[in-house]
């Protein structure tokens, strides 16, 4: 069978790209190199409309951030050099990634509810922390703490005599939580935004408070709303799968 032969506008059209993006694409080798005609022009395969397709679908997706991005740009690399069983063995990979940091997101969110609802309250006659101290307990260093009052994230009384800071059994389960949620995704921001509800009074709903951002919030990074962009990117996985066992499957049914 003869080879079809596509034009840049071809490939454009198919996906809703300008042209110049896809000559962009075969720059940054998102595609496999094009060969020219003798006239100068581009010619394309349906292997590079295969790949330009996949790349769109990855790369038009929101940023998912630097470890998921990686692993798409794995699966487009094996796609390239028409490795589709190695593309197709990245994309579940990535399935199986998103999935693992799903589920710590979860947890650590259905945890922030529990404990919510059952926060210590710092008694006087108990023996307050130093930083130090607190640093060893918690396994976190001493600038992590700082951060985090910093931040906002929490309050640290201090001591009105040297002015050190005094960490109860209440504000080092603020510590744990913060950790907690830092280590399963959450950025600062949103992490914030759901204390500042927790100081409130409201204690219902902080799961969905972690995941939505205020109106007058700017979303810098993917964690701002970290189990959103996880069930997109879960979405993503599955249609990028999809696709690549449609691709080879076609290629199974050529004679």
């Amino acid at each position: 069978m003869a080879t079809k032969f596509l034009r840049t506008s071809d490939l454009a059209r198919a996906v809703g790209v300008h042209p110049n993006t896809v000559r962009r694409y075969g720059d940054w080798g998102l595609i496999p190199p094009v060969e020219r005609s003798p006239s100068g022009y581009r010619v394309f395969t349906q292997h590079h409309l295969d790949c330009l397709r996949l790349a769109r679908m990855i790369y038009a997706a929101p940023y998912p951030g630097r470890g998921f991005r990686a692993l798409g740009s794995e699966i487009i690399q094996c796609a390239v050099v028409e490795d589709w069983q190695g593309a197709l063995e990245k994309a579940h990979e990535h399935l199986l990634a998103v999935n693992a940091e799903l589920e710590q997101a979860n947890q650590a969110a259905n945890l922030l509810e529990h404990w919510a609802q059952h926060m210590t309250v710092n008694h006087v006659d108990e023996t307050p922390l130093a930083i130090g101290e607190v640093s060893k307990l918690l396994g976190v260093s001493i600038d992590v703490i700082r951060n985090a009052e910093r931040n906002g994230l929490i309050s640290i009384p201090r001591n009105p005599y040297n002015n050190y800071r005094l960490f109860g059994k209440k504000e080092i389960e603020r510590l744990r939580i913060i950790r907690m949620l830092s280590k399963a995704g959450y950025s600062h921001m949103s992490i914030l935004r759901m204390f500042i509800e927790l100081d409130k009074g409201n204690t219902r709903d902080l799961k969905k408070t972690l995941d939505t951002p205020r109106a007058d919030e700017d979303i810098f990074t993917a964690a701002d709303h970290w189990l959103t962009t996880l069930r997109e990117q879960k979405k993503l996985a599955q249609r990028v799968i999809q696709f690549i066992e449609e691709i080879i499957a076609s290629k199974d049914e050529v004679p």
